[in-house]
Order: C-alpha cells, then structure tokens, then sequence
C-alpha cells in the first residue's frame, strides 16, 4: 500500500458554498442523515489492493443495520485524489465518507470542509495514536478518525550482508555505515547498498529530527521555517551523505516506486514504511525469487546514537460536511476502523490506531519493529499553511537540489525557510 501523504490545500474554491451550509452541518452527525438509500466513500487504492475483506465487511455491517442501502466506492491514487476532492466539496456529489492522509486533514478542517463527529462514538477513541489524534482534530473538537499508522523501518537482504560478511544487524549508526561500506565495495558502483531517493522528506526529515532540529518552530504563535538552523543542516549533511555514498540510482527520483526497484535486487537496504518489503515481495515485484526469506528488518540507528526518530504516517476518514448521510457515514467507519478492522490492518502489515492494540505487537517478534518505530517519532508542523508548504513541494525541490549538487546544504535550505514562511501562517 502506498501512504504517498501529499496535501492540497486547493479548497479556496468551495469555501463560500461550504460556509453558507450554516453551523448546524458542523455539529455532530448523530441527527443528519441516519435513514438514507445510499452511501459513497472514497477510499485510496490501498484498500482496494491489500484489504478489500476489510471494505466487505464494513459494507455489510451497515447493510445488516440499514437492509437495502446501496454502498459505492471511488478509489484513488494519493497524487490526485485532492484535486478531485476539491472539485465537489461544495457539490451535492461530494462523498460521504473519505480518506485523508493525516498530513492533509488541518487545511481542510480549518476551511470548514468536514463535519464534527463525537469521538466517543468510536471504537478505542481514548486511545488514540497522539500523532493520528492530533491531525483530526482542531479547536478541541474532533472532524476525523483515525484509521491506520505507519512508521520507517530498515529492512535489508540478509544474504547479501552474508555475502559480504556480515552477520547480524546493525546496532548503532556506525555499525550500519561500516556495513554498508563493506557491501558497497563487494557490488559495485551500479549496486545501491542504500537505496535512498533523494526527495523522499519522510527520511530526510527524521536526520533533521535526529540532529535536533526541526522543519518549521513556533513562536509567539507564529511559525517560522527551521532548516537553515545548526541542528537542521547537520541533520541535512548526514543524509546528503548517505545519498552521495550509497544511493547510486537517479537522484531527482522519490519514494513512489522505491518497492518495486527493491524487489528488483538493485539495493541491500531501504528505510520507508514496514509494509515495503512485502510489496517488494509479491510475485509481480519479486525479481529475485523468494526474495521474502531474504529481508530482515530492524529499528534504524540514528547519528545521535539513539533509534531515528521516524515520521509517523497514517490516514484519518472524514465525513464531508455536505454529505447526507452524516450518520450512515460515522458508522460505517466505525465499522472499518474498530477493533475487529484494525485486526485486519494489523495482519496486513500496518499499525493500529491506538495504544490498546500497538502495546501487544511490542511483545511480539513478528511486528516489535514496527511498533517500536511508533514510540519514537516526529510529526509535521500542525501550522494553518502547512498544506500550502507540501502542495509546493519545498521539502523536495530543496532535497533534490543538495543530492543532485546544484546547491549547498546551507544555500538551498535557506531558500526552502523562505518559502516555508511565505505560506505556513496563511489560513
């Protein structure tokens, strides 16, 4: 599955509709919409690949409590799901339930695109991932639900650290460069002993995080871009370094397709989302063959001698607020996102949405990776125009500009805080 978080903030559009819906479609959805013929949600291509067991029976929940309701699903790709979005939330087309990732959820609530739901209605709600509760909600008052989390791990061939002598995973930040050192000059220069995409911010932000620093800080309730700070180039050195040393791929690419080139055996080591190796290893990925007995993941040491701090992605499901069918809308993701779904994501590889259910996988060999990740991570500014900054992509045009050398760490950073404070206050 694929978490390519990327926010839109292209709602300016809808704004005088959605606010001329008045105040009572922003109150809870108990009372809208409880008796309705039909309900369409909006869903990423995640679902639709990897658990579609889990949409079913979500679907008949609902058709069991409402017989003769009809259901309908729009899947979309992350890239250009907002735009569609954008183009009916002022419309009676707009869906009834819809998948945010947790990055974009702040410039659409703000706008007033999506109702307020009653947390206690759903299932562990108390318990909430902080990261996940934190992007759904706003002025103390919930428009989201969280539905899964994601974290970065590193996962590398075993065999290929054999080859080159190695023989357990590495423990701290030195060991893995020494490592990856040694597999390195065993491949070849036309061999990523870490395939690392250059625009991929998710990593480059936890070097960032790691050294100190920060992408943007507040003060005195304004924020303000931090990349050009001590902390923040340190951060940006080292992971200019790993991309120079290891990452010999194209280095304008980012992390959409980082998987599929995994699965082709062109790297020793990736650190993205846990689910990675296991899209890297289904049989139209796997060019290696049986390249799932060869991975190994571990928790990714960090130059500050502690595990990296990784960012923790997910996405929330949020009830437009034109939709009229506000209530069907809530208990369908209730139903998808409870305690018997979040079973389901956990088996496909995700992490829950709450503490509860992430305190068991800890204990357990198979998923302790990917639940220790979620304990040590960092999250994006939650600033008004945070959205404007990831729909510019300034993250990623001031990384492919220091791993492709046209500038230096310290000049292109400067230049990324610029244009981070020319948006991030703007409602």
């Amino acid at each position: 599955m694929k978490r390519k978080l990327i926010a839109a903030i292209g709602v300016a559009g809808m704004l005088v509709s959605i606010a001329a819906c008045g105040s009572d479609d922003k109150k809870s959805t108990d009372a809208k919409g409880s008796d309705v013929k039909s309900l369409k949600v909006w869903l990423t291509v995640d679902a639709q690949k990897n658990w579609p067991e889990l949409v079913k029976a979500a679907d008949d929940a609902i058709v069991a409590k409402h017989p003769g309701i009809k259901i309908t699903h729009e899947y979309y790709g992350w890239p250009d799901k907002n735009a569609k979005l954008d183009a009916v939330l002022a419309t009676d087309k707009a869906p009834d339930v819809v998948e945010m990732g947790n990055t974009e959820m702040l410039p659409y609530v703000i706008k007033g695109a999506f109702a307020e739901l009653d947390a206690s209605k759903f299932d562990n709600s108390a318990n909430w991932l902080d990261g996940l509760k934190a992007s759904a909600t706003y002025d103390g008052k919930t428009y989201g639900v969280p539905y899964y989390a994601g974290g970065r791990v590193a996962t590398w061939r075993k065999d290929i650290a054999k080859d080159a002598g190695i023989t357990a995973v590495p423990k701290t930040y030195t060991e893995l460069t020494a490592d990856l050192d040694k597999i390195q000059a065993k491949k070849g220069d036309k061999f990523s002993a870490w395939y690392q995409p250059t625009r991929d911010w998710y990593a480059a932000g936890s070097f960032i995080y790691d050294a100190g620093g920060s992408i943007a800080k507040e003060e005195g309730g304004q924020f303000k871009g931090n990349l050009s700070s001590p902390e923040s180039i340190k951060g940006l050195n080292e992971f200019k370094s790993v991309v120079d040393k290891y990452m010999k791929g194209d280095k304008t690419k980012d992390e959409s397709d980082r998987p599929i080139v995994y699965g082709q055996g062109k790297s020793a080591l990736i650190f993205g989302a846990g689910w990675e190796g296991g899209t890297a290893a289904l049989p139209e990925n796997d060019k290696v063959g049986k390249i799932a007995d060869k991975l190994e993941t571990f928790t990714m040491p960090g130059p500050s001698g502690k595990a990296i701090p990784v960012f923790l992605g997910g996405s929330d499901l949020a009830v437009p607020v034109k939709s009229k069918a506000q209530g069907v809308a809530a208990e369908w993701i209730n139903a998808f996102t409870g305690t018997s779904g979040q079973k389901v994501l956990v088996g496909k590889g995700n992490l829950p949405n709450n503490k509860t259910d992430l305190a068991p996988l800890k204990n357990d060999p198979k998923t302790a990776v990917n639940a220790a990740a979620a304990e040590n991570s960092w999250f994006v500014p939650m600033a008004p125009g945070w959205g404007q900054v990831e729909k510019a992509q300034v993250l990623q045009t001031m990384l492919q500009a220091i791993g492709t050398g046209k500038k230096s760490v310290e000049d292109a950073a400067k230049e990324a805080d610029a244009a981070i404070d020319k948006v991030i206050n703007t409602k």
